[in-house]
């Protein structure tokens, strides 16, 4: 590097400078690395540089050379002045230059006019004249088309660029030669400089000076006073003695950031070896127990210095293996001491606690239902799965489901009769349901998130992380706060047009550092912007000053905070207490006043008439970053006693932390202590004062059952009349609390399994198969049309199906296809809405293998609600293995299904005649005779249903409306006989089931 001259930043955030000078050579450095990234080949040597729309460069030729931010490649190029530029200055779309020129005796003068350029157009526009000679001149920062010009005497000339001809001149005598003129960031000042060392400092208006957008007071030194004298004496408590300030960081003050596992501990030695110890010549020996193959050791693992380790728990299937008496030797999360919690140091803790590292699913042969989700979660409050696409939303979705208020609104919404396809805020409220009815078990937000990824603008904003795998967790999660606040206010005035309850969530964008967090918040509700607007008078454009002002507040502020962005004002985080739990804001003629702690108490004592709205933390979400071991990670912390959705109040905070599927109860100190190494706030939520434990379930009472009385189609002209199913008479079938609905799904793959082979040999699961509901079959249980189904929809699916799995689903290509199928087609929303509505209707589902069938749909049923013949008919003290509905369908029934493929209807009807058969023995008290003899007869079949069916397998009677031969409830066809149970008292006959 030789002869360097002038640099400039590569953007308004970016960390890059591009420095060049008297060289045929331009340097790319990052300042934040202190390494050069790249060097840029240039064949002009540049002396001044301005960053703007383009980094405007001039050359020592008189030139301006506008270079490309991101290639550096020459956009235009524009000879300015015969000789050399003097100065020159870029603010939004304009470049103004001064500069000298050639004279024709010798030698060169400054430039009579201060050239302009049009950084939009890239075209010249009328210059100024300034017959002083410009030697400086400067923009102004807040008023873009206003400069300010100067020569070396000290005339002054301030000229709008769109009106040159309309300017005011000042000649104040300066003495001195001037050598400089800045403009401050608030454009309120002028500070010139003479040649004399002298700075004269210009202003509008001193009593309201301001010189940056948001000044803070001046930091003094403290003033030094002389240390007491002090006698040392059996007497003087040693407390008095002050220890010495150092000034430097002490080598005794070791980080924990240079600690890693290196190594391995000794291996235990086997109990048996010591115990069979004999001397020997050198040493001892024992003879070998053989418990391991040779060469093979138990892999351990370091403990760290604070005991942090988490344990990864067994696979439930490895579990339901062990002995009854052995217990899991693992400690588990809930009684790990380490999560009572940590260093109370927390700004300059390195290691992140175990309860705030990233959560990982491990997957078994048998997928992701064999993980032992439990083992993280011990409370009330279910937690979420990190498997899905776009899951970094959870600890958005958290925090939006224990705001009471936000909660309410999207499950009246959601009882409504929208049934629009991309609603997101339906999504969220079959999302809320369902973790309230979860209590503590595991859930997914898989319908939530499809929904959220089929939306066109989430993908042009880059929301997905498909379409933004550069950007930063933080940024991608504020951005996505915005947009759903914004998406779902537009989908509650949907089907509740005027009505603002719910668009008045707020999201200003903290950005600037101050002393307390309520100036930060002011300032955030009254920021300044430069645009530009047409003006009627001038008829153009013009750049206008704009202030954003408050007419009022919501119940609910949702803020996104923008300190992590700058350094100073992430340290502002580590002060203990900065974050409040309680603001007020109060709206006087438009302007915003935020009090916190003693002000807020002394306002609310002295002026109770004042219109304050008082606030308290609901929760947050926190960017949790580990360092170079793990990535960077959201949870959210939420404030029990504020928005935990409980009837009753709470006496005592009770803060949890929602790590995706891990749920923990933690201490107030702990959830409102900030690192900024590693964990720092990115989401804050604060809750009307009046609105906590506002829980209104009045939703339940107003539920639009339209849907189930109506056969709707996306395809409706193509379906044949006999593919409808016969839908419920509003009159007669009104489903209630305790109806019984046979119902079945079918499923077809979106996305294959994914493995490793290990180098031993092993197969892991990377990913698991992700599956798709094609098809859900509601029926009728009792009732002249028993039997019948009264749902029976097909489901369009938008994402790539990579296999139809016909022989098991009974679906093909073109059953899902709205252009060819002739089947009723409807969307997943409103097949989801049925059996939502069925649900909270109080309807008792009944089938085979109904968890797994439940979890793929993305819906949780209480046990209370489910009959499922897989555990009716099952029983552990004689095999670990669930009976397959094809065998007990053969077996108690004598009816042959699945023999081709499977049909929904056939095997909701099946399930329904199982449970019938189940009631007739239980009521004839031989249930578990009858499971022994299946049992037995499955062992010798192994478990399969004979190629020749035997017993008068097979028989069928076809259900109207279907294309294939389904058995039906009364079709007369009886399993075995049911053993005659003993006769009670009062001389009755023997009992018989009437169903027989």
């Amino acid at each position: 590097m030789t002869a360097l001259q002038c640099m400039s930043f590569l953007g308004k955030d970016a960390s890059e400078i591009l420095v060049a000078g008297c060289q045929n050579v331009m340097y790319k450095i990052d300042v934040e690395k202190g390494v050069i990234v790249q060097q840029v080949p240039s064949q002009y040597e540049y002396m001044l540089m301005r960053l703007c729309r383009y980094i405007c460069a001039a050359t020592n030729t008189g030139a301006i050379i506008f270079l490309d931010i991101e290639s550096l490649a020459v956009v235009r190029e524009w000879q300015a002045y015969s000789s050399k530029v003097s100065d020159m200055d870029a603010r939004t779309d304009y470049l103004v230059t001064c500069g000298w020129s050639a004279r024709p005796y010798g030698g060169a003068s400054f430039e009579s006019f201060a050239k302009v350029f049009d950084l939009k157009k890239l075209e010249q526009r009328q210059p100024i004249p300034f017959h002083g000679g410009a030697a400086f001149v400067a923009v102004n920062p807040k008023l873009g088309s206003t400069i300010v010009l100067m020569s070396t005497h000290g005339q002054v000339q301030v000229v709008d660029v769109a009106h040159p001809n309309t300017s005011a001149l000042h000649s104040p005598f300066l003495g001195n030669h001037m050598s400089h003129l800045v403009l401050a960031p608030s454009g309120q000042a002028w500070a010139l400089a003479d040649n004399g060392g002298v700075i004269q400092i210009w202003a509008l208006d001193r009593s309201h000076l301001r010189y940056t957008e948001h000044a803070a007071p001046p930091e003094f030194a403290d003033e030094d006073f002389a240390p007491p004298s002090i006698g040392i004496d059996s007497d003087l408590p040693l407390n008095t003695v002050g220890m010495p300030y150092y000034r430097e960081k002490l080598l005794s003050a070791w980080s924990e950031d240079p600690i890693y596992e290196v190594g391995f501990p000794p291996p235990r030695v086997d109990p048996e070896v010591l115990k069979n110890l004999l001397p020997s010549a050198v040493g001892y020996r024992a003879s070998n127990p053989k418990k391991t193959l040779r060469n093979q050791l138990d892999r351990l693992s370091i403990v760290g210095s604070n005991g942090m380790a988490l344990n990864t728990p067994k696979f439930l299937s490895e579990k339901t293996h062990e002995a009854d008496g052995e217990m899991d030797k693992g400690r588990r999360i809930s009684d790990a001491e380490v999560f009572t919690n940590t260093n109370p140091t927390g700004s300059i803790k390195a290691n992140v606690p175990p309860m705030y590292r990233l959560m990982e699913i491990k997957y078994s042969r048998y997928g992701v239902d064999d993980f032992d989700f439990g083992y993280y979660n011990k409370t009330q409050y279910s937690g979420l799965e990190t498997h899905i696409t776009n899951s970094y939303l959870n600890p958005l979705l958290q925090l939006f489901k224990y705001i009471p208020l936000f909660r309410n609104l999207a499950l009246h919404h959601t009882a409504s009769s929208c049934l629009a396809e991309s609603c997101l805020l339906c999504e969220l409220g079959f999302l809320f349901d369902m973790l309230e009815k979860a209590e503590g078990q595991k859930c997914h937000a898989t319908n939530f998130l499809k929904a959220f990824s089929s939306l066109g603008e989430a993908s042009k904003l880059q929301l997905t992380e498909e379409t933004s795998p550069q950007s930063t967790l933080e940024v991608r999660i504020q951005a996505a706060n915005r947009f759903l606040l914004k998406q779902i206010g537009m989908d509650y005035q949907r089907i509740a047009p005027g009505d603002g309850k719910l668009d008045q969530s707020l999201n200003p964008r903290v950005r600037s550092s101050a002393p307390a967090f309520s100036r930060v918040l002011k300032d955030s509700f009254e920021r300044e912007s430069n645009q530009r607007m047409w003006c009627d008078r001038c008829r153009r454009y013009q750049l206008v000053q704009s202030w954003e002002t408050v007419s009022n507040v919501p119940p609910v502020l949702m803020i996104n905070t923008g300190l992590n962005k700058q350094t100073d004002g992430r340290q502002l985080w580590s002060i203990p207490g900065w974050l409040p739990e309680r603001i007020g804001i109060c709206i006087d003629k438009g302007r915003v006043l935020c009090l916190e702690g003693e002000a807020l108490r002394a306002s609310q004592r002295t002026r109770p008439s004042r219109p304050l709205i008082v606030y308290d933390l609901v929760g947050l979400v926190a960017d949790v970053n580990s360092g170079e071991n793990q990535k960077s990670h959201m949870v959210s912390l939420i404030n029990g006693m504020m928005a935990i959705s409980s009837r009753q109040p709470q006496e005592e905070p009770q803060w949890h932390i929602f790590n995706d599927f891990l749920v923990r109860k933690i201490d107030k100190d702990e959830a409102l202590r900030f690192a900024t190494r590693w964990k720092t706030p990115t989401i804050l939520a604060y809750q009307h004062q009046g609105g906590s434990n506002i829980i209104d379930d009045g939703w339940r009472d107003s539920l639009d059952t339209t849907c189930l009385f109506m056969n709707w189609s996306l395809n409706p002209y193509n379906v044949p009349q006999q593919n409808w199913p016969c839908v419920l008479d509003p009159a007669t079938e009104q489903p209630g609390s305790g109806t019984h609905v046979p119902i079945d799904t079918e499923f077809v793959r979106l996305q294959q399994e994914e493995i490793e082979i290990l180098a031993t040999g092993d197969r892991q699961v990377i990913r698991p198969t992700r599956e798709g509901l094609a098809r859900v079959s509601v029926l009728r249980a009792s009732g002249p049309h028993e039997g019948l189904p009264f749902i029976d929809d097909y489901i369009s699916i938008s994402e790539p199906v990579v296999d139809y799995v016909t022989k098991y689903s009974g679906v093909s290509a073109g059953d899902l296809d709205p252009t060819v199928s002739v089947r009723p087609l409807v969307p997943l929303k409103v097949a989801y809405k049925k059996l939502w509505l069925l649900l909270n209707l109080g309807c008792i589902f009944v089938g085979h293998g109904l968890i797994k069938d439940f979890r793929n749909i993305d819906i949780f049923v209480p046990k209370a609600q489910i009959v499922d013949t897989v555990t009716l008919f099952y029983n552990p003290a004689r095999s670990k293995r669930n009976l397959s509905l094809r065998f007990l369908a053969w077996y108690l029934l004598k009816a042959n299904i699945q023999s081709e493929t499977h049909d929904s209807v056939e095997d909701a009807l099946t399930a329904l005649r199982l449970w019938r058969k189940y009631e007739e023995f239980r009521d004839a008290g031989v249930v578990e005779k009858m499971v022994d003899e299946i049992y037995t007869a499955g062992r010798k079949l192994n478990y399969k249903v004979p190629e020749k069916v035997g017993l008068g397998g097979g028989l069928s009677v076809p259900v109207p409306g279907r294309g294939r031969d389904t058995p039906d409830v009364d079709s007369g066809v009886s399993g075995p006989s049911t053993p005659v149970g003993k006769k009670t008292g009062g001389g009755s006959e023997d009992f018989e089931s009437p169903l027989k």
